[in-house]
């Protein structure tokens, strides 16, 4: 059973959340600040942790800075009732995976909480299995049979997160900023450019394939 950590000060909403993962078959932790957290996640294995950005003594960000820089790699699901692309910015650079803002839709959360925890279980593995294709995340290479090749590192990185998530829609911007960073000078082209040489690479591969969702971005297919 996944245990997973709630950090919100908000009572109601804490115990929303509570029941809705519990109902899911979840182990649920609760924390009403990032201090208490902090003790918790001391304590206990968790899973995985859902914090709220705005909190007294120790709020979101600061909490999940701590953890990456204590080198907790746990996955983290951060819920802020701000919007902006500047505050989306100061949480991903502290280290989250994942953002939502409130109001939360309940189903939408279970589905990323899903998909965190087996984006987690994958990467722990370092290894991706679909049908006959195997890549493994340390060596950056692709095998199907006898056959291994290695990859460039960035395009290793893009068919390793569109395969680790089967269906799910990934932006450009989306794929921008988790690869190659909010600093990078690159514009959304580049994914267009890595996407056609995989496509180029893999087009006798029979266990997948990389679909463009027009206007939207892209998304793997397990065949």
């Amino acid at each position: 059973m996944f245990r997973i950590l709630i950090c919100e000060d908000d009572n109601h909403i804490r115990r929303l959340f509570r029941d809705v993962l519990e109902k899911e078959g979840y182990s649920v932790f609760e924390a009403i600040d990032g201090v208490m957290a902090l003790d918790t996640l001391e304590k206990n294995h968790i899973d995985l942790l859902i914090t709220d950005v705005m909190m007294p003594h120790m709020d979101g960000h600061a909490l999940t800075k701590t953890l990456r820089d204590g080198g907790l790699e746990l996955p983290i699901l951060m819920i802020t009732a701000r919007e902006s692309i500047d505050d989306k910015k100061s949480g991903f650079k502290a280290g989250t995976d994942d953002y939502m803002v409130k109001p939360v839709d309940m189903d939408e959360m279970l589905l990323r909480v899903f998909a965190l925890l087996r984006r987690a279980k994958i990467a722990n593995e370092q290894r991706l299995v679909v049908g006959k294709t195997v890549l493994d995340y340390e060596a950056l290479t692709l095998s199907i049979g006898d056959e291994t090749i290695t990859l460039p590192k960035k395009e290793f990185l893009l068919l390793f997160k569109l395969l680790s998530a089967p269906n799910r829609i990934f932006t450009r911007a989306q794929i921008m900023d988790e690869i190659w960073g909010y600093e990078s000078e690159s514009d959304h082209r580049t994914v267009d450019v890595h996407i056609k040489r995989l496509r180029e690479k893999l087009e006798h591969n029979q266990d997948f394939e990389i679909i463009t969702v027009k206007g939207l971005g892209y998304k793997s297919r397990v065949l």
